[in-house]
């Protein structure tokens, strides 16, 4: 499953998958969640170009990016 993939690449090699997405669960049921500033830049491309509200053009730029 490519999402699957996508969030295993964002992982650290040691990381957990298990307990990021419990991590993740856990903040949005406490109805927070903003790890914005610990993100890396190709974190932030990857968000920006599922948000509907980018444009195309936009998104079709930083998926090129992403795929470099």
């Amino acid at each position: 499953m490519r999402l699957l993939e996508d969030f295993d690449e964002l992982l650290s090699f040691k990381a957990s998958r298990s307990k990021a997405i419990a991590h993740l669960m856990k903040k949005h049921i406490d109805g927070g969640y903003d790890d914005t500033p610990m993100m890396t830049s190709r974190q932030l491309m990857a968000m920006l170009t599922n948000r509907d509200d980018v444009d195309d053009l936009v998104k079709t730029l930083l998926l090129q990016i992403l795929t470099k």
